[in-house]
């Protein structure tokens, strides 16, 4: 088509270079991914440049030898105002970024790599260890996540702890409610996976049972995964907001975090100070907005049957009509 534009003289339209997974949606399936794509890079470039970004440190109350002051109207020098305690709430805002990306960071490392060796055991060996684990996971279940995360807080940290106590504590807190989660997907597919015929070829040349499930079993059992750490990510930020709103949250002096930042800011509000919660409520929307549409959009791609054609609109499979073969 391009060399037939060429002889007739026409340029031909250069397409952008967009990945494989955006060419294959369309229409608001396209515009949910773009719009996560975007927020959620937004999130992570903030992170990393919250140094650079960040007018003054996360708990500066003072700038040379004059004081912010308390509840100040946002302004030239503040431009969100500063809080109750004095701090400065853009760059509480932008330093509760990089708490954020630590959190979801070390939580999903560790409920991954926890939850993915448990479902491989258990998928795998099955027995008394399976049925143990699968009672394990569905006891969990039984807890909501919130308040096993404030459990696990309080008995890890005494509920409030310095930056990596407090990091820790709270990434183990999360963890523990994630864990079930990679659990029965690891499991599922393991349990799927150890019946295909390539797997019984490997027993019968001898391969060793370990061998057989890292190395064949495994890596064939967690294509799955990326989809779910993106969901889990958002999880992960609202259950952290949600114990620092408790007050089981990271110091303040430690590091910034925005749930305990709108827990300070409630009581501004009910006053008429709407500076104090504005950024961190609107950068805790927005990122966990980011996130979900990700994920969902890529739990959307990677299923064929919600994929759709390009200026159609609709899902590439046929429609089964009701009714029999023969039915007219």
């Amino acid at each position: 088509m391009n060399d037939l534009l060429a002889r007739r003289g026409v340029a031909p339209r250069r397409r952008l270079p967009l990945p494989a997974g955006v060419r294959g949606s369309v229409g608001l399936q396209r515009a949910m991914l773009l719009t996560g794509v975007a927020l959620t890079g937004l999130f992570l470039l903030a992170a990393l440049l919250a140094p650079l970004l960040a007018p003054y440190g996360h708990a500066q109350l003072r700038s040379g030898d004059e004081l912010f002051g308390s509840q100040q109207h946002p302004s030239a020098a503040h431009p969100f105002g500063t809080t109750v305690a004095g701090y400065d709430v853009l760059s509480r805002t932008l330093w509760g970024t990089r708490t954020a990306l630590g959190i979801i960071a070390v939580t999903l490392l560790l409920s991954v790599v926890a939850g993915v060796l448990l479902g491989l055991l258990s998928g795998y060996l099955g027995g008394r260890l399976d049925r143990l684990l699968v009672g394990l996971a569905d006891a969990m279940y039984a807890f909501p996540s919130l308040l096993l995360a404030i459990i696990m807080s309080i008995v890890i940290s005494g509920g409030r702890s310095s930056l990596a106590g407090g990091l820790g504590a709270a990434a183990c807190s999360v963890a523990v409610a994630f864990v079930p989660q990679y659990f029965r997907v690891v499991r599922a597919e393991v349990a799927r996976v150890k019946a295909e015929p390539f797997v019984e070829a490997a027993r019968v040349i001898g391969t060793g049972t370990w061998r057989i499930m890292f190395r064949h079993v495994l890596r064939n059992s967690v294509r799955t995964l990326p989809l779910l750490l993106t969901i889990n990510a958002s999880e992960a930020i609202l259950t952290l907001a949600g114990l620092g709103f408790l007050g089981f949250g990271i110091e303040p002096n430690s590091a910034a975090e925005w749930g305990y930042d709108l827990n300070r800011s409630v009581a501004d509000v009910t006053s008429g100070i709407w500076w104090t919660a504005l950024a961190p409520g609107l950068a805790m929307v927005l990122t966990v907005l980011g996130t979900t549409l990700l994920g969902e959009s890529l739990t959307d791609l990677a299923d064929p049957r919600l994929r759709r054609r390009p200026g159609e609109g609709r899902p590439l499979t046929k429609p089964v009509p009701e009714g029999g073969p023969g039915d007219d």
